[in-house]
């Protein structure tokens, strides 16, 4: 099991009354409602490994330098030019000093926290499901990482309608019904149709039923693009002008819109711990930040005799 950490802990942020902190008062409900989505997925899923994929590049520069709209309206700061450190994203000020927290809490109860400078999470997701032996279950609320759905592998993502205790459990089949596209297929409906959370423009005048029938006649992007430059193709008009006019888009945004297979993540054992990695550091964590019944729900769903 993959999980999408920023995007769970954003919608715990959200789902969670801010009015659950600290003892000294800090907000925790971040903290709290991650910890909580955790048990119940390990509870319901069962799963055998478990990674908490980290955003090191939330906004990645070889991505921008293709697409500078990329994220672009979730900047808050810019980094000084030739800066290793990335953009400062755009996050709730009670949401920010969160997120320390909940990294020293996976990495004291010994969950595998994995990142790779320069990438986002979903890369990291992509990379690890590439590499995967057997079924993958991927956790987001991003629906960018549809395109990993493979039935065929057994790869199927879950996609939280309600907290995670209601999921869309998304696998190609899904994808068929809903969109007329397979995973990879999901890649190509995207960036034509285009993400305005991501700053994608898309081609101008194409939806995404638009782009379906495209893909659904054509087969995939390459194919439609060789449909443009066909003129015994069935393309009309206002088609094939708009997909012209966005050839320069069209031909660098497979890059940005597709995750990267290849990242480089260090070493790192995904077993999920039967007993916390360090278990002074957790207690102290769980008195200084009033972490209580969701720390030990996830402690006691996690200890072997409950799995």
């Amino acid at each position: 099991m993959l999980l999408d950490t920023a995007s769970l802990y954003f919608r715990a942020y959200f789902g969670v009354p801010e009015s659950v902190r600290a003892p000294d008062g800090t907000p925790v409900n971040a903290v709290r409602g991650l910890l909580d989505f955790i048990a119940r997925l390990v509870q319901d899923h069962q799963p055998d490994d478990l990674v908490a994929c980290m955003d090191f590049d939330w906004r990645p520069q070889w991505r921008v330098d293709l697409i500078p709209s990329y994220k672009a309206h979730r900047v808050a700061e810019e980094a000084p030019a030739g800066s290793p450190e990335p953009d400062a994203e755009e996050v709730p000020d009670t949401l920010s000093p969160q997120v320390p927290v909940i990294e020293e809490v996976l990495d004291a109860i010994g969950i595998a926290r994995v990142g790779a400078a320069g990438y986002e999470a979903d890369d990291v997701i992509g990379t690890l499901t590439a590499r995967a032996a057997g079924p993958v279950d991927i956790v987001t609320g991003d629906r960018d990482l549809f395109q990993l759905a493979d039935d065929g592998r057994g790869i199927r993502i879950l996609y939280p309608l309600k907290g995670v205790g209601t999921l869309q459990t998304t696998d190609e089949a899904l994808l068929r019904e809903k969109y007329g596209v397979d995973g990879r297929g999901y890649a190509d409906l995207a960036l034509l149709r285009g993400d305005p959370s991501d700053g994608l423009p898309g081609v101008p005048g194409i939806g995404e039923k638009t782009a379906a029938k495209l893909l659904a006649t054509y087969g995939d992007l390459a194919g439609i693009m060789a449909a443009v430059d066909d003129p015994a193709s069935k393309l009309t008009p206002s088609q094939r002008k708009r997909l012209t006019e966005a050839r320069p888009y069209v031909e660098v945004a497979p890059k940005v819109v597709r995750v990267a297979t290849d990242v480089p993540v260090p070493d790192f054992d995904a077993a999920l711990p039967g007993e916390p990695a360090d278990p002074e550091r957790l207690e102290a964590l769980a008195e200084q930040w009033g972490l209580g019944g969701s720390l030990q729900r996830l402690l006691a769903t996690l200890r072997p005799a409950d799995r």
